[in-house]
């Protein structure tokens, strides 16, 4: 007898269905799965007949074949279970294949039958609603996750002897109601308010937040260039709902989505410097989300840049300058989305010390160019800000006065990033960071005076065609928070002073 059921897989950052055919029928007892699946596909066979046993159903020896489709897409998700035994007991006859069409099953199961949690549940969810399913049947530990989706109902599940004694009209089940959330104010441990002196760098910090810019911050050992960082994620706007769920949807493939909850606040992710190149873009036989993806509408936070391998810095001018990340693999390519504000700190040397008036720098010339050789020009070009950051004078360590606190920093970036969202909104963007050439040849009109003072740096500086761009993309940023409908000479002059080479290797 043949019967079919539905389950899902996630390819990338989205779901994907996955047809489930089961014939049974007399001959050598077997059962083999087709399809392309995964190992992990694979032996759910062992997993389910083994569930259905102990759920105290008895099945008869006969030849199961079962088919994954599409066929040309590996499958790798422990979750088919579920819908492997369903489509099993409705072959047999146990359960009624009628109504089988308008669910979706997503769980793994464990020996004994009880269902188990999987990665991926919210993007599987997501296209169970697109793809016009009723209800989806997850794991208790996957509700709150599928509950993110509206209008979509959705059934916790403990057991699959739960689950068939709703399929032959036994048992009751109801779906999950989601749960009221009460939105508070926004609350960080780390405030900018902590930070003595640095005004430079705060202000440079709260350029880069209104405009979503990248930073290098250049400065010796113990200058507060991590304290600064860390702090970011204060001042930038709180995620609108579309991107709390694109960000929720990739830390649920990441199988980092804690609580299962919707994610609120903006990733801010710092990985080691010895963090390899598969890490930090993904990859994998099936490639799975790296830290580009995962610092998706968030920081991607590089401290001790030099120190990172050559190979792990190179690819990021990918996603640096596209904002997304395509990989491809034996099995398949996927495009990854990567729009992350990158900050970046380093030392001047070796030692730390090249420049500062306080202590000798014990490195040489050779030493200090082979240390700044390590960040290639190309990539260093593609960052928007470069300042350096001196020592903390000891006046301003000890000082009693109050700095500014971070929600002020936070008004006037929320202030100036809707200016953008409004002058952006055709082109479905949202900062000025993401704008194109042509996009800054409409949008951004520079003064006589200011145009005046670009072609001088350009030529003084030997600007390249990015860093142009990249300097009228600040300035733009700096109009915005003062308010101004054009870019003024005053805009681009700060905007140079941010975009400072020489603290770093070659511009």
């Amino acid at each position: 007898m043949f019967a079919r059921t539905f389950g899902a897989t996630t390819l990338g950052v989205d779901g994907l269905i996955i047809d489930v055919e089961v014939d049974s029928a007399a001959g050598l007892p077997g059962f083999d799965i087709v399809g392309l699946a995964d190992a992990l596909v694979r032996e759910a066979k062992e997993r389910v007949r083994t569930a259905i046993r102990n759920s105290g159903i008895q099945l008869r020896q006969e030849k199961v074949t079962i088919n994954l489709a599409p066929a040309d897409v590996r499958k790798d998700s422990s979750g088919l279970d579920l819908p492997i035994a369903v489509g099993l007991l409705a072959a047999y006859g146990l359960v009624s294949a009628a109504t089988l069409d308008k669910y979706l099953f997503a769980a793994e199961l464990s020996l004994e039958g009880e269902c188990r949690g999987i990665q991926g549940i919210l993007p599987m969810a997501i296209k169970a609603k697109e793809s016009g399913f009723k209800a989806v049947f997850v794991a208790r530990n996957n509700l709150r996750e599928a509950l993110l989706v509206k209008g979509l109902e959705v059934y916790a599940l403990d057991n699959l002897r739960q689950l068939v004694g709703f399929l032959t009209g036994q048992e009751r089940l109801l779906p999950a109601k989601p749960e009221l959330s009460v939105s508070g104010e926004r609350v960080f441990c780390e405030d900018f308010a902590d930070v003595q002196g640095q005004f430079q760098a705060k202000r440079a910090l709260e350029i880069a937040a209104a405009g979503g810019h990248n930073v290098l911050m250049v400065g010796v050992p113990g200058a507060g260039k991590t304290m600064l960082a860390r702090r970011m994620g204060s001042i930038l706007p709180p995620l609108t709902t579309d991107e709390a769920l694109e960000v929720t949807k990739i830390y649920s493939v990441a199988g980092l989505l804690k609580g299962g909850g919707l994610i609120k606040e903006r990733p801010f992710r710092s990985p080691h410097h010895t963090t390899s190149m598969v890490a930090m873009i993904g990859g994998g036989s099936v490639p799975r989300p790296g830290e580009v993806t995962l610092a998706h509408h968030g920081v991607l936070f590089l401290d001790e840049l030099p120190e990172f391998s050559k190979k792990s810095l190179e690819v990021l001018r990918e996603p640096v300058e596209d904002r997304r990340i395509t990989i491809s693999r034996a099995h398949g390519t996927m495009t990854f989305p990567s729009s992350f504000m990158l900050i970046a700190a380093a030392n001047p040397c070796p030692c730390g010390y090249a420049g500062s008036p306080d202590k000798d720098c014990q490195c040489t010339p050779y030493e200090i160019k082979r240390y700044s050789q390590r960040i290639s020009g190309p990539l260093l070009d593609r960052i928007d800000i470069h300042i350096q950051i001196p020592q903390v004078k000891y006046d301003e360590l000890t000082s009693r006065k109050k700095a500014e606190t971070s929600a002020q920093i936070r008004e006037r970036v929320i202030a100036a990033r809707e200016i953008q969202r409004q002058r952006l909104r055709k082109c479905k963007l949202f900062c000025n960071a993401q704008m194109n050439h042509g996009l800054l040849q409409q949008l951004c009109v520079l003064e006589e005076d200011a145009q005046q003072l670009l072609q001088r740096a350009f030529q003084q500086h030997h600007l390249s065609a990015r860093s142009y761009d990249r300097i009228i993309k600040v300035a733009r940023t700096i109009a915005d928070l003062a308010g101004a409908k054009n870019i003024q000479a005053g805009h681009v002059g700060e905007a140079i002073q941010l975009r400072n080479d020489k603290c770093f290797g070659a511009g």
